[in-house]
């Protein structure tokens, strides 16, 4: 068998993981091969992954994406590329189940794109695809024999089959064009590098955090587990040794169950593993074991060197001493993470201390490259773009001042919550990261314009809020959604003083006004929609007491008002906690109340404290508010604890108000 000798390699995705160590390898130790890195830095890319290559020069790194022809071409042409080592790829399960189109767009479509720019040049000799062990599909609990390289493909995620799709691509340009492509099929990698939406670095940073490790089910799916070297050094064989129209397994017949993977690290970290593992809903599908033949490549010469305790402590001491290695990462600790909703996110890494911006991977030797007839200063992506709805809305309007201080690109929707196109259009156009729906109707002045406008009602809080999560859900985006408390009374089981609030579990006991009945309807529905953080809110405040819908401006303005502790939304303090949770990429019901509780009078005469030493209120009954009223109004407890668990520094009610709302507004006669 012969021994190939490349020149010039184009490695793409090589500020990932895998691609990462292979490229630093090869540039270590083939000074004569010059190594192009083709990345476009997406959330799970990291530049600095390639720091040990960064002086060396047969090293050059261009950011751009596999999808673009044009830079494709000009790369094989000008850098008179020879090999091709194709890693980019969108890899995580958990996203595809999300948002399957940018599997297609990157794995297939890029994969094409650089099938077909190899056949046009003519100049490649060798071609190397890397895929994975699922698209075999699940192997059988009870299989002592590994799927071989000639095993049947039958993937069972949106994944696996792009990388299925892709092969297919891959296996006819070498029959029809003789391209004279390698297929390559790997168990799971871990080791130094790895994005934490993965498994084991997951684990590990949950684990130095103190956070419980989720398991997907009951834990007792069944994985084998390479360490990144080793991995790298299979590549380098490959290379160099692999048969052209051959397919490759890199794999161990060392498997794992996913608890036991959990429970070494506890170990490791000298934690009880009955009390830091937490049993999460599973995947929609998740395959039970992929086990490979890995024969084939041992033939070649290649063996496994890194035993997994091995492994696994030279992994958790590099997390350990690189804790910050990429920023916050505490959306992709989610158990079911969606990272794909903050495209462009990491190029954040490209800023922080001096010695890690962009600047110090610019030397002549790793200058951006990008065709002449291109412009080579596009502006970086932020992390974040919002769409906001409810522009003329009190709390969308707050939302739009805030983005604008912090810096967050926004747009307002034009769109109508009902009209699809038109918010199918808003997507397209804005290309958010996020969505806010702060829309709704509440009635005008208040909740009993609703009761002699039931369809309009419907219309936008039921039909168009739906809509408006089913198109975010498309397009594997998170809707943060402003809903409402007043969907509960006191009951017996959360009578009132008795600090017993409704939690997020507990189901709607209020139906007095329709606003509350197509409330408590759509947050039922929305349960759902994966993809959906619904926010109740309580009886807003502002600090802003000009505006109409205030709490404090309303009852100020009674005749007269009841006197029933309630919980309270302070949005000074918590829209910009909203805004948290989305970067947070926070999910389901969330009680979005300060908390306690606080009584009309007990703010009345917080109102007198500070702002008008004069006024005077009087108070009436519930049964004597009723005569005066159409629609029934709720007064309830919610308990806060959940928000307060994720946000330690959330303040109770009552000195939210003062801090918030008051103390600002202090008039000079109150001073």
């Amino acid at each position: 068998m012969g021994s190939y000798t490349p020149k010039n390699i184009l490695i793409t995705g090589a500020a990932g993981f895998i691609a990462s160590h292979v490229a630093n390898r090869l540039i270590r130790s083939y000074p004569d091969y010059n190594i192009v890195v083709l990345d476009k830095l997406d959330y799970c890319s990291n530049l600095k992954n390639l720091l040990p290559s960064k002086s060396s020069p047969n090293f050059k790194f261009v950011k751009g994406d596999i999808g673009s022809a044009d830079l494709v071409n000009y790369l094989l042409i000008t850098e008179s590329i020879d090999t091709i080592m194709h890693f980019a790829a969108q890899t995580h399960v958990d996203n595809s189940f999300g948002n399957s189109f940018e599997f297609t767009k990157n794995n297939i479509y890029g994969t094409h794109v650089l099938l077909e720019a190899c056949k046009v040049t003519g100049q490649i000799r060798r071609f190397i695809h890397v895929s994975t062990d699922e698209v075999y599909g699940e192997t059988d609990e009870d299989a002592v024999v590994g799927n071989h390289e000639a095993s049947q493909l039958l993937p069972t995620n949106p994944y696996s089959a792009t990388k299925a799709g892709a092969e297919m691509l891959v296996m006819a340009y070498g029959r029809s064009y003789g391209l004279p492509v390698i297929t390559t099929r790997g168990n799971n990698v871990y080791g130094p590098n790895q994005f934490p939406e993965k498994l084991i670095p997951k684990f590990i940073l949950l684990a130095m955090q103190g956070k419980p490790l989720p398991i997907h089910g009951d834990g007792s799916n069944v994985r084998s587990y390479l360490y990144c070297e080793d991995v790298a050094e299979a590549f380098e064989l490959i290379l160099h040794k692999g048969e052209v129209g051959h397919v490759y397994n890199i794999g161990t017949k060392k498997e794992r169950r996913v608890i036991d993977v959990a429970k070494d690290i506890c170990r490791l970290f000298s934690v009880d593993p009955e009390t830091n593992i937490k049993f999460v809903e599973n995947r929609p599908f998740n395959d039970q074991r992929y086990f490979l033949d890995d024969q084939k490549l041992k033939i070649l010469g290649w063996s496994e060197r890194t035993i997994w305790q091995e492994g696994l402590k030279k992994t958790i001491e590099w997390y350990t001493k690189n804790p910050n290695w990429w920023g916050d990462v505490s959306g992709a600790l989610l158990p079911h993470p969606r990272m794909l909703m903050m495209p462009g996110g990491i190029e954040r890494h490209l800023e922080g201390s001096e010695e890690e911006k962009s600047e110090s991977f610019v030397p002549s030797n790793t200058r951006m490259l990008v065709p002449p007839s291109k412009s080579c200063s596009s502006p970086r992506k932020p992390p974040f773009k919002f769409l906001i709805y409810g522009k003329t809305g009190w709390i969308g309007g707050v939302l739009g001042k805030l983005c604008e201080k912090q810096g967050i690109p926004f747009e307002y929707g034009k769109g109508r919550l009902q009209d699809r196109s038109s918010l199918l259009a808003d997507i397209q156009n804005v290309r958010p990261t996020h969505v806010f729906n702060a829309a709704g109707v509440t009635g005008r002045p208040n909740v009993d314009w609703c009761e002699s406008h039931k369809a309009e009602t419907i219309r936008t809080n039921v039909a168009g809020t739906l809509t408006l999560a089913d198109v975010c859900r498309e397009h594997g985006l998170l809707m943060m959604n402003f809903a409402t408390g007043c969907i509960f009374e006191y009951d017996a089981k959360h009578p009132e003083g008795s600090g017993v609030g409704f939690t997020e579990e507990d189901k709607p006991n209020f139906f007095g006004s329709f606003y509350s009945k197509t409330k408590a309807m759509v947050e039922e529905l929305l349960k759902e929609f994966d993809n959906v953080c619904t926010l109740r809110v309580r009886m807003p405040i502002s600090s802003d007491l000009n505006n109409p819908r205030n709490f404090i401006t309303k009852i100020s303005r009674y005749n007269k008002v009841v006197n029933i502790p309630n919980s309270l939304t302070i949005l000074d303090e918590l829209l910009p906690i909203s805004i948290e949770m989305a970067k947070r990429n926070l999910r389901g019901i969330w009680n979005f109340t300060n908390p306690g509780v606080v009584s009309h009078n007990e703010i009345l005469e917080m109102y007198k404290q500070y702002i008008d030493p004069k006024f005077t209120w009087a108070n009436f009954t519930i049964e004597e508010q009723a005569k005066v009223i159409v629609a029934a109004r709720s007064n309830n407890e919610m308990d806060a604890s959940k928000l307060k668990k994720e946000f330690p520094e959330l303040l109770p009610v009552k000195e939210s108000l003062i801090k918030y709302v008051f103390e600002p507004n202090k008039t000079n006669s109150t001073q």
